[in-house]
């Protein structure tokens, strides 16, 4: 237990706050009906933990350096357990969403103390093989995270993908009250709240009016004015960070190309990867009538083509440099997205699978080697800071392709359908349109819809792919990303998740 609980605990929390990215995004049909959600509501579901998660994830890093780790990781898990009783409890759409956006707070939390303080903890082959442990465990809850979501939604009801966390939670702060020591970041560090509110409100405003885009349009003027909202935050975030004493993210590692492009590459990454995901869950069901459960071992394809590709690439690929692997396997998402982008009204979800394959492929390429490309752009002493940079850019790209993604959808579904019509044919209300439209109409128009979404997750993914082969290189004195050796990354990423030390 003195050996290995420090890395139970903290793997229990990875689990739980990784997997409920993904869990939730085959009940949304049935969270839609029960709670009557609109479109909008069920991208906010998604959106609100995704948000949450990525505007938080630096400043309650660089917290816990000065109030301790393990304290704000216990907290943590406890506001994160409180959020997902409460998600479980929700009485309308509005509630879900409060609450799905305090649990990524806690998930923040969490997720910016994992890998610090099993840093502290294990040293030499004992971490190596430790975050071994803790990536693998990584995976497999983004892997199991639609199975798991399906078999719950199918059992007892789509309110148990919250209520299951309930006990981990409490097995997990248990255990890390009794197995993980307290550490600390450098002393004499200050926390930038300032750029920690300024940055939340950028995330979210440009989120927002990528939504609302959806139903009021891109010329609207309360979408004008989010994006106005989200260009002045930008503005405030870079002049705040400029003047700190200990920013979250230092504007000018912007002026590095290679770190540009890792930040640039990693949005995209976790937006053309998964983005389209959330739609293609709601075309399954509703239109194709498939179950929680079949629904999701559909995207079984992916996962399992990414977690073969990551546990082979490690070896096959020691050496290659990081660009081509991230810059090759956005490609190869993109080929992916491409190739589901020919569904018709007699598709069906084999017409996916090779798709989701490649999709899959690229992600096991570009996944392991991100982080380690993030912190070999940098100065050693700014690691720390990159490392929780590109997990930030990850999450809000999740985020902001949900929303932009679901724009594309309707926008295309509207130039059949009436636009109230089209939103609530994306929200998972097919059966209340089948009288009207016929059960035809609504395949055609759906089927066109995500094709329209993944033709844009692919063009997304193929550009950044693009930039980062031209601007991700070693620069004049041979420093760069280069391919991720198993130690290496391993004993860096302790930092990766927001410390500072």
């Amino acid at each position: 237990m003195r050996t290995w609980g420090p890395l139970t605990a903290v793997c229990l929390g990875t689990f739980m706050l990784l997997l409920d990215v993904t869990i939730a995004v085959v009940a949304l049909p049935d969270m839609a009906h029960g709670l009557h959600a609109s479109l909008s509501d069920l991208q906010w579901v998604m959106d609100g933990y995704a948000l949450a998660l990525a505007a938080l994830l630096l400043g309650l890093g660089a917290a816990a350096d000065v109030l301790g780790r393990r304290r704000v990781h216990v907290v943590g898990v406890v506001l994160f357990a409180v959020a997902s009783a409460l998600c479980g409890l929700a009485t309308g759409p509005e509630m879900l969403i409060a609450s799905r956006a305090l649990q990524g707070i806690g998930g923040a939390a969490m997720f910016a103390t994992t890998l610090p303080l099993l840093g502290s903890v294990y040293q030499g082959r004992q971490r190596s093989a430790a975050l071994g442990v803790w990536g693998a465990v990584s995976g497999a809850a983004a892997a199991v995270g639609p199975v798991l979501g399906g078999l719950l939604t199918d059992g007892p009801g789509w309110r148990w993908i919250f209520w299951v966390n309930l006990p981990v939670s409490v097995a997990a702060v248990w255990l890390t009250l009794r197995v993980v020591p307290e550490s600390r970041g450098a002393s004499g560090r200050r926390v930038d709240w300032a750029g920690t509110v300024v940055f939340a409100v950028f995330a979210g405003a440009v989120t927002y009016g990528a939504v609302r885009a959806g139903s009021h349009g891109w010329t609207a003027a309360g979408t004008l004015a989010s994006f106005a909202v989200a260009a002045l935050a930008l503005v405030c975030f870079v002049v705040v960070e400029r003047r700190v004493a200990d920013p979250l993210i230092d504007p000018r590692l912007f002026l590095r190309p290679a770190f540009s492009g890792v930040m640039l590459g990693a949005m995209a990454f976790n937006g053309a990867a998964f983005g389209v995901l959330v739609y293609t869950s709601i075309w399954l069901q509703t239109l194709l009538g498939m179950s929680p459960v079949r629904g999701g071992l559909v995207f079984l394809w992916m996962s399992l083509a990414s977690f073969v590709v990551a546990a082979a690439g490690g070896r096959l690929l020691h050496g290659v440099p990081a660009r081509f692997t991230i810059g090759g396997g956005l490609l190869l998402v993109a080929v992916g997205q491409f190739c589901m982008a020919f569904l018709d009204a007699s598709s069906s979800a084999s017409d996916l699978v090779p798709g989701l394959i490649l999709v899959g492929v690229g992600t096991g390429l570009v996944s392991p080697g991100i982080a380690g490309a993030a912190l070999a752009a940098v100065p050693p002493e700014r690691a720390g800071m990159a490392g929780g940079a590109v997990n930030t850019f990850r999450q809000l790209g999740y985020a902001l392709a949900i929303a932009l993604f679901g724009t594309v959808l309707t926008s295309r579904m509207a130039d059949t359908l009436p636009h109230d019509a089209a939103q609530g044919l994306a929200g998972g209300a097919a059966g209340a349109l089948r009288g009207p439209f016929g059960d035809r109409t609504l395949h055609t128009v759906f089927a066109e819809g995500l094709n329209a979404a993944a033709v844009t997750a692919g063009v997304v993914a193929a550009v950044a792919g693009v930039l980062v082969l031209l601007v991700v290189r070693p620069d004049r004195a041979g420093r760069g990303p280069a391919a991720p050796q198993a130690p290496a990354p391993a004993a860096t990423r302790e930092q990766a998740a927001g410390s500072r030390s």
